[in-house]
Parts: structure tokens; C-alpha cells; sequence
């Protein structure tokens, strides 16, 4: 038995070299044996460059299995396989380069390959080349993703040597970027890092801001005489200045080991008063401590002697600033580079601002169309009747809790919305002719009762939605489709549900126009505004217009609230949030006229966006400003953007 197994150890010793010869992929490892058993962070490079390097078809399943500890040494001869367990401390031995299974063997007859989390780190930055070049684009992507997250220096090199080969044009654009992206960080050379740079001149890209950021990126300094010559200097600097103020500039000092800490006057008087010997500080009388020249000189004797830490007067402090130089240095030790960078921050800065003038300008009319939408009903009422409804974002309010409900029995969100938006208006095309038939009927011409009635209805309406939906918000959730945004670039983007809101205001300023001027209704609706006696003298009933009226403004404030629910919270306040705005556009635009209200809206959305820009930490603040001038606005044009003449306009 024992010569057995020495014959076989004999043969597995004399057949091993031989299949390392037959086997490319198998001699390269036994080239670079004694690096892969001694498995160390500082030497293994060379081995993970000629498995990477070696063109072999088997490198990257090599590199692969090594990373996931799965390639195994047999000992008897020092070739190595991968492995897979079969239980019972057994392994089953695969050939490397066929893929074909070699044997079963103990685990004592082998040895595994455990690669530390950096030398695991080398072999992922080694795999980077073949998942770059790897046939499914879809592995490519995510090599994309991973160099995107954490490149190192040595993607760069494998990121160029697949750009050529690459033949999806959208993973070649992305690949071009960053190679861009990573010379910039990487290549000794300073003029391909200076085209780099100059490459994304009036780029949006969030990646080239934040590649082009560190090369500008400061930090202060403080010398004796002059700043070094081998250091890239940014400014000057001048304690004082709005840039260093003299304490920061003294802590520069401080920090540098260039001057002691500073001593407070508190601070002074305490040490002082801690080490009075026989009426005496540090050889002071104490009775002659009262100027400041003799507690710095009882300090600095306590200093010299030891007793107290060493400080700084405030004459000394005045002197240290004084002597010495303060600077600002860039990270990065190349001039020309650095000149490149700021040229190219400057160039995106210029372009950023445009295009956030053009996010601003789509919010701003996201903003309007909100405000048309929660506000065309009113113009409708308001501006027919003269009624001054309080009530009509209560009107908002059952519309949103409408759509809630519908959501409750019509679980797929597009189906629930189209449900809605036609209940709603229903709904509250029903509670506006109801409201009118019983309330407002009898208050006409009589605008603070009319105030005052519609206002304690709009009380009694919130507390009935408070006592059946409660005071938590509700969802209304939109379809799948209006999740996400539509992104130009990034900067610039709208939500899909702002474009939708936008969308329903345009189809309801098309329904409105073509009620008015091409139906009965419309001409009837007219006829009554520019002068009712003169409608009811030609057949027209005033009374059934102002109904029909009221209920058809109701209805449409109930449909904006099931599209303002899908941007905002839905609860019992919810149109007391847009019922001053909805005022504020109509009065604005000029009353009763539809194309004033679009522009009142665009106008009020406009200026509160802008205010919100302007001091974004306070909307409260936004919303005051707008009604200030609001005000001011109607002091100059009373009757708003378009005035109307007839009974709406006081004629």
C-alpha cells in the first residue's frame, strides 16, 4: 500500500509540471506560485497583472473564483483548481482551463486561497477589464456603475482599451465620458488632464462638477516670510478681511505651532488668582495688578517658570498677525490645471444659472397652473354673480377626498382617477346649485352677508370632513405613469404629475372657452354678466343662470381638487391652502375674464416662486411679500390685468 501511494505521489509530482506546460492559463499561476501562497497585500500585484494580462479566455474566471475564495491549491503537486464542496470535508477539484472535474479530495490535501479585503479590492480592479469588454451589455453597464462609484487609477487604463471595441453607442458615450472624467483625476500628464477639463466647459453633469471641484478645492496656510515657491497659490490673504478674520487667522497660527494659544482676559485673572504667594504673582505685588501691562508680565513669569501653560497677550497676538504671511493653497500642485478648472467651473457656473432660471420658470408655471385651476371656478362665480364665496376651497377639499374614496373601492390608480375627476365635478356641481339654491339665492347684492354665510359654511364643511375622514392626511396616490419626472438634464426637470395638473388646466381653459362661446349657456352666461336686466328682458331667466353658474364653478373646483390631491396632502384645510391665492388670481387678472385669471395665475405663481428663490428658507415670508404687492398692484390697476366691463366690473 505504501509503495502505491508513492508511486502515485511520484506520478502526480512528474505529470504535475507537465500539464502546467499543456496548460497556459495553469503555467502562468505556477510562474507566480510562491506570490499566490505567500498571498500578501504589498507583492501580490505583479501576480493579478499577469493573470490579467496574459490574454488567456480563462483569466476572468481565474480572477473571479480567486476573489470569491473558490481556487484551491492540491498540495501533493501545487497546481491549482477550482472547487466545489461535496460535503464530509470533501472537495471536488475542476479543471481550470476545460472545466472538466479532475477528482474528489480530502480537504487536509489542499489548500485554499483567502484573499484579504484589499487584495480582493486589486482583483476587482483587475476584473474591471474583462467586465468592461464582457459580451452582455447589461455586465458592462454595471462595470460602468461600479468605476462611476469608486474609480480607481487603474480603470483608467482598462476604460480606454474598451472604448474602441464598444458597439452599444449609449454604454461607448458613457464609456467616453468617463475616461474624461477619470483623466482628469488620474493621468500624469497635465495636458491631457487640461483637455479633460476643457471638455466639459458648460457641462450640467453632476459628475463633471464633482470631478472638477477637487481641483480647486483650498486650504489656508500661514508662513513666517513667503509662501513656498512649490506650492500652487490661490490668494492672499489678510487677517481682518472678510475672508480671515483675525481669530481665525491667529488659530492658523496656533495650529501651525507658529504662536502659543490665545489668553483670555477671564481666563488671565483666574490663573493669576490661583497662584498668589505672599501678596505676590509671579513676582507682581498684587496691589499692582491693575493694568493690563502687569498681569502679562505676572503671566508670562508664571509661564516662563512653568506654573502655567504659555499664552498669548493680546499685544502679542496683534504682533504675531502682524508677522506673518496667510495664504490660500490649491490641493492641486499644478497651475495650468488648476487655471483650466476654474475656467471650466466658471463656464458651467454661467450655464447652471441659466438653466435654474428655466427650472424656476417651469415651477413657477407649475405653480400657475395650480392656482388657474383652483381659481377658474371662482373667476366663474365671482365673476357672473359678484359673489364672494369663502367657501369655494371647501369645494377643492370634497373633490381630493372624492378621488380618496374612489381609491377605497377602485384600487387601480388610473381607473380611480378617471372615475373621479367626472364625480367630483358631479358631486360638487350638486353641492354648489345647493349651496346656491338655499343661501346664496337670498344674499344678493349684500356682499358681507354673502362673506359671512359662505365663510361659516366653509367652517361647517371642514368640521364635517374632519368628523368623517379625521384629522390625518389621506392619500391620494397617483398612477404608476405619473411617478418620476421628465429630466432634461441636471438641473432642469418637472415632475409627471406638475406636467399633468398643467395638461387638465389647458383642457379646462378649452372646456371653458367653448362653453362660452359656443353653447347657449356661454352666450346666456354672457348675456347676464355685461347686463342682466337687459338679458331678462330678452327671454333670458338670471336666476337659473346664477345657479347653473355657481354649480358649474363648484364642479370645476371639485375637479381641481382631485388633481391638486395628487400634489398635496389631503385633509379638511386643504383649500383654505389655495382659497387666498385663488382670490389674489382673480382679482388680479381682472374679474370675470377667463384670460385674466390664466394670466393673474401665471403672474401670482411667477412671483412666489421667485420670492421663494430669493429667501428660501421662509415661505411664510414669500407669502407675505406677494400680498404686499398684491396690494400695491391694485392700488395702480384696480380692476385687475384685464378689466371686464359690465355688471362684474361695477358699470
Amino acid at each position: 500500500m505504501r509503495i502505491l501511494l508513492a508511486s502515485v505521489y511520484l506520478f502526480l509530482l512528474i505529470a504535475g509540471p507537465a500539464a502546467a506546460q499543456d496548460n497556459p492559463i495553469q503555467q502562468v499561476l505556477q510562474e507566480n506560485r510562491d506570490l499566490l501562497e505567500e498571498s500578501s497585500r504589498r507583492t501580490i500585484g505583479p501576480a493579478i497583472d499577469a493573470i490579467s494580462d496574459s490574454g488567456l479566455p480563462q483569466a476572468q474566471a481565474v480572477l473571479e473564483k480567486w476573489q470569491a475564495k473558490e481556487l484551491w491549491q492540491r498540495e501533493a503537486d501545487g497546481l491549482f483548481f477550482f472547487a466545489e464542496d461535496i460535503g464530509s470535508d470533501t472537495y471536488r477539484l475542476i479543471d481550470i482551463a476545460t472545466g472538466a472535474p479532475v477528482g474528489s479530495y480530502d480537504e487536509d490535501d489542499l489548500d485554499q486561497l483567502k484573499p484579504n479585503s484589499g487584495i480582493r479590492g486589486m482583483i476587482g480592479a483587475a476584473l474591471v477589464r474583462f467586465q468592461l469588454m464582457d459580451p452582455d451589455p447589461a455586465k458592462r453597464a454595471d462595470a460602468l456603475d461600479a468605476i462611476s462609484r469608486d474609480a480607481e487609477a487603474s480603470h483608467l487604463d482598462a476604460l480606454r482599451g474598451s472604448i474602441a471595441d464598444e458597439t452599444d453607442p449609449g454604454l461607448k458615450a458613457r464609456k467616453a465620458r468617463l475616461e474624461r472624467i477619470l483623466t482628469i483625476a488620474y493621468d500624469p500628464d497635465p495636458a491631457a488632464r487640461i483637455a479633460a477639463i476643457q471638455s466639459f466647459k458648460g457641462d450640467l453633469g453632476v459628475d463633471a462638477r464633482a470631478a472638477l471641484n477637487p481641483l480647486v478645492a483650498t486650504t489656508r496656510a500661514a508662513v513666517t516670510d513667503a509662501p513656498p515657491e512649490d506650492e500652487n497659490i490661490a490668494r492672499l490673504l489678510r487677517p481682518g478681511s472678510d475672508a480671515l478674520s483675525e481669530v481665525e487667522a491667529y488659530a492658523l497660527l496656533v495650529d501651525a505651532g507658529l504662536a502659543p494659544p490665545r489668553l483670555s482676559l477671564d481666563d488671565q485673572r483666574a490663573a493669576l488668582a490661583a497662584h498668589i504667594e505672599n501678596g505676590r504673582v509671579g513676582g507682581v505685588p498684587v496691589d499692582r495688578l491693575d493694568t493690563v501691562a502687569a498681569r502679562d508680565r505676572a503671566y508670562s513669569a508664571l509661564a516662563d517658570a512653568g506654573t502655567v501653560p504659555a499664552a498669548a497677550t493680546e499685544a502679542e497676538v496683534a504682533q504675531a498677525l502682524s508677522s506673518h504671511v496667510f495664504y490660500e493653497r490649491y490641493a492641486e500642485t499644478d497651475p495650468a490645471v488648476t487655471e483650466a478648472a476654474n475656467a471650466a467651473l466658471g463656464a458651467i457656473a454661467f450655464k447652471v444659472g441659466l438653466n435654474q432660471g428655466a427650472d424656476l420658470a417651469l415651477d413657477a408655471l407649475s405653480l400657475a397652473s395650480i392656482y388657474f385651476l383652483a381659481a377658474i371656478g371662482l373667476a366663474i362665480t365671482f365673476g357672473v354673480m359678484g359673489v364672494i364665496n369663502m367657501a369655494h376651497g371647501e369645494f377643492i377639499m370634497m373633490g381630493a377626498y372624492t378621488g380618496y374614496v374612489v381609491q377605497q373601492v377602485v384600487p387601480n390608480y388610473t381607473a380611480s382617477i378617471l372615475i373621479a375627476l367626472p364625480l367630483a365635478f358631479v358631486l360638487t356641481f350638486a353641492a354648489g346649485v345647493a349651496m346656491e339654491r338655499l343661501v346664496i339665492r337670498w344674499l344678493y347684492n349684500r356682499p358681507l352677508e354673502t362673506l359671512l354665510a359662505t365663510f361659516g359654511i366653509s367652517i361647517a364643511l371642514q368640521q364635517l370632513a374632519k368628523n368623517i375622514f379625521g384629522t390625518q392626511a389621506r392619500p391620494l396616490t397617483s398612477p404608476d405613469w405619473l411617478d418620476g419626472a421628465l429630466v432634461f438634464n441636471d438641473v432642469v426637470s418637472i415632475s409627471y404629475i406638475r406636467i399633468a395638473i398643467f395638461v387638465l388646466a389647458l383642457a379646462f381653459l378649452a372646456l371653458f372657452l367653448f362653453i362660452m362661446r359656443r353653447t347657449r349657456l356661454g352666450l346666456e352666461v354672457r348675456a347676464v354678466t355685461q347686463n342682466p336686466r337687459m338679458a331678462a328682458s330678452m327671454g333670458i331667466n338670471p336666476d337659473r343662470i346664477n345657479m347653473l353658474t355657481f354649480g358649474l364653478g363648484s364642479g370645476i373646483a371639485g375637479v381641481a381638487g382631485v388633481a391638486i390631491g395628487l400634489y398635496a396632502k389631503v385633509t379638511s384645510e386643504l383649500g383654505q391652502d389655495y382659497i387666498v391665492q385663488s382670490f389674489m388670481t382673480v382679482v388680479v387678472g381682472g374679474v370675470g375674464n377667463i384670460w385674466g385669471t390664466l394670466l393673474g395665475a401665471t403672474l401670482i405663481g411667477s412671483l412666489q416662486k421667485g420670492i421663494e428663490w430669493l429667501n428660501p428658507s421662509n415661505t411664510l415670508a414669500a407669502q407675505t411679500y406677494m400680498i404686499l404687492f398684491i396690494i400695491l398692484f391694485i392700488q395702480f390697476r384696480p380692476r385687475g390685468i384685464i378689466a371686464l366691463r359690465g355688471r362684474a366690473a361695477g358699470d
